[in-house]
């Protein structure tokens, strides 16, 4: 009996973790999986390379061996792709005008930096990459690299290498007691340490990016090292020594036939550097537990996180991310990564407790977002992370939003929950070292509520486009928002009841877009040919460059409300209500409009809909409370003694 129950217990928890998982994986994506290497065939008729005369990048590829060069062609064709423009100039070897067509072939010294050099000359492209014939490139190796470029993220930047078997090769060098050290020599490829774009003191030759200009104003490669390794090195130095960082970008992959030495000694050509290495770079780690992987593209709190993520790179620190149940899907994961942060995923780490256990000595700063997530973490954050400042980031007031929507409903046993909520969050702010909030309303009830407790406020922010387009090229309304949120499918609710039905007696052809994912039957059920419930839309910045307003027709939550700002941000004016505003710093009738009732709401819809002057004046106005509240400068003010 004690058997039969025990393997009931086991099937029920596994059976609720396989439902988890189906859930998460229709939610967010298919979790990342560890990537091998493709097996690359030569084909019988390869296609030709692109002609461009002005490609923004020059692929050299050193070629001394001709039985190299056919696969190492064949892998680029297979892998590149024709965009962005490239060019491909063959640098030594035998000629291949037999059997390709749109190819620069250049003859050239044995001595890979010399050859490099020599090629330059020659290159058209903004980017050079340098590419050795036995590294053959796999899947999207190119975008990466080049966005790593374009971004100022380094100006020296290389791939992670592979070995035949997906093994790891080498993630870039490090250097102590001045010996270079290949790093992660055969480890896994998608362990977190190795995944992600990070900073290391030299690269592989197998192959290098940088931009052209910045390459001759070094100097070029020093074509009086003894080998290709070397050189890299020394070039890794120079920019290094110019302040400047060089990189290793894991989203970019090669395998390599050839092993790179597992060291490199300061050869004659590196002596003089013996006593001038740059200093290595001593980050300060920041680990980030949320309940879930970010996405910026479907949750304002995951964008305020991701844009936060920046701000804290700059001050130095280097970020550790983990979603509470360790999940990862993609695209999320490899975006984060490429943005320098490490994510922690299974089943390269089996638990966060486990994780907090082992490495939790590194961090010095926790920051532990949403309530719940919060009082899993918070106590383990502090047993296992001496050294660590704990910040509970509560994203908005959950207690707050929740008793009003018991006021809104009426509803005792919401009341109750309101109640229970309100004394976990206090507990927390209690004590965790630092409490953010996103709304001044917010920040100022805490101050009654817990004096002593140190309360921050870092709201939301965003870049900034501005308006792309005037008043006569735009029409219609627009409406962006999660639907998982409550208070959003309330809102929409409440339109398409009360509000929709006004503005359809005076202009039944007014288009209305709605987007966010997850719409339920009471939101689909306004789709018509004027208006278009669209679920999720990757990409919503056309919908803010084609629209005439946004609205926000909120009757309850908490915090600030990234719709409005994204609305602003772009120039687009707001049609809301007073709880959809509070926090915010806007004035009715001057960067936005206020309306709390249906025959309101629905009269300023249309008045902002034609009414040009007024259409300009909140243009303005929500942008200059987006610049002086919400930017990424003000931002940076309120983290700076952080």
């Amino acid at each position: 009996m004690n058997a039969f129950l025990r393997a009931y217990q086991v099937l029920r928890v596994e059976g609720f973790r396989v439902l988890r998982r189906k859930i998460l994986r229709r939610l967010w994506g298919t979790p990342r999986r560890p990537t091998k290497p493709r097996a690359l065939h030569l084909p019988e008729d390869l296609r030709n390379f692109p002609r461009s005369e002005t490609p923004l990048v020059s692929l050299l590829l050193f070629c001394p061996r001709e039985e190299a060069q056919m696969r190492a062609l064949a892998a680029l064709q297979q892998c590149t792709g024709a965009t962005p423009a490239y060019e491909v100039l063959l640098l030594g070897g035998a000629e291949k005008r037999d059997r390709f067509t749109g190819l620069r072939w250049l003859p050239a010294p044995s001595s890979w930096a010399a050859a490099c050099n020599a090629g330059v000359a020659n290159a058209r492209g903004r980017y050079l990459v340098f590419l050795q014939a036995d590294a053959q490139v796999q899947p999207n190796w190119l975008p990466p690299l080049l966005e790593t470029l374009a971004d100022r993220r380094a100006e020296l930047v290389g791939p992670v290498l592979l070995d035949p078997e997906g093994r790891l090769q080498s993630a870039g060098y490090h250097v102590a007691s001045g010996i270079f050290r290949n790093r992660g020599e055969g480890a896994d490829p998608d362990q977190p340490e190795y995944a992600y774009l990070q900073a290391v003191d030299a690269l592989s030759s197998a192959c290098l990016a940088m931009e052209k200009k910045r390459f001759q104003q070094l100097g070029g490669l020093d074509s009086r090292c003894p080998s290709a390794e070397l050189a890299a090195a020394e070039l890794a130095l120079r920019v290094r020594a110019a302040s400047a960082r060089v990189c290793c970008q894991p989203l970019s992959r090669l395998v390599q036939g050839s092993k790179p030495p597992a060291r490199l000694t300061l050869d004659s050509c590196l002596a003089h550097w013996k006593d001038r290495l740059p200093r290595p770079e001593k980050p300060r780690h920041l680990l980030v537990i949320d309940t879930y992987m970010l996405a910026p593209d479907r949750e304002s709190g995951s964008l305020r996180m991701v844009n936060l993520f920046q701000l804290f790179q700059e001050l130095g620190f280097q970020i550790s991310f983990a979603a509470s149940n360790l999940e990862a899907p993609e695209p999320y994961v490899s975006r984060l990564q490429g943005q320098g942060v490490e994510v922690l995923y299974r089943p390269q780490v089996r638990s966060l407790r486990q994780h907090l256990k082992t490495q939790g000595h590194r961090y010095a700063v926790v920051l532990l977002s949403r309530a719940d997530n919060a009082a899993r973490f918070l106590k383990l954050a502090r047993r296992h992370c001496p050294r660590a400042r704990i910040i509970f980031d509560t994203v908005d007031l959950h207690f707050l939003r929740e008793m009003r929507l018991a006021a809104l409903s009426g509803s005792k046993s919401i009341q109750r929950a309101a109640q229970r909520r309100r004394r976990q969050e206090l507990k927390l702010i209690a004590q965790a070292d630092q409490t953010w909030v996103v709304s001044p309303v917010e920040k100022a009830l805490l101050a009654r509520e817990m004096p002593k407790a140190s309360v921050r406020l870092i709201s939301n922010l965003h870049r900034i486009p501005g308006s792309q387009r005037g008043f006569q090229a735009r029409k219609g309304m627009l409406f962006i928002g999660a639907f998982a949120h409550p208070p959003n499918r309330d809102a929409m609710a409440w339109f398409g009841e009360e509000i929709l039905p006004r503005i359809r007696a005076k202009a039944p052809d007014l288009p209305c877009w709605i987007i966010g994912a997850n719409p339920p039957p009471a939101v689909r059920a306004l789709a018509s040919e004027t208006c278009q419930v669209l679920g999720h839309v990757p990409e919503v910045e056309p919908f803010f460059q084609r629209c005439r307003l946004s609205i926000a027709p909120l009757r309850y939550g908490a915090g600030v409300k990234g719709k409005i700002h994204q609305s602003l941000a772009h120039g687009l004016p707001v049609v809301a209500t007073s709880q959809a505003i509070e926090g915010m710093y806007l004035q009715d009738g001057a960067s936005v409009l206020v309306a709390d009732e249906p025959r309101d709401f629905a009269e300023a819809v249309l008045r902002l809909h034609e009414d040009p002057v007024l259409w300009e004046r909140l243009s303005r106005g929500g942008l200059a409370v987006m610049k002086a509240h919400f930017s990424f400068e003000a931002a940076r003010r309120a983290l700076a003694d952080l």
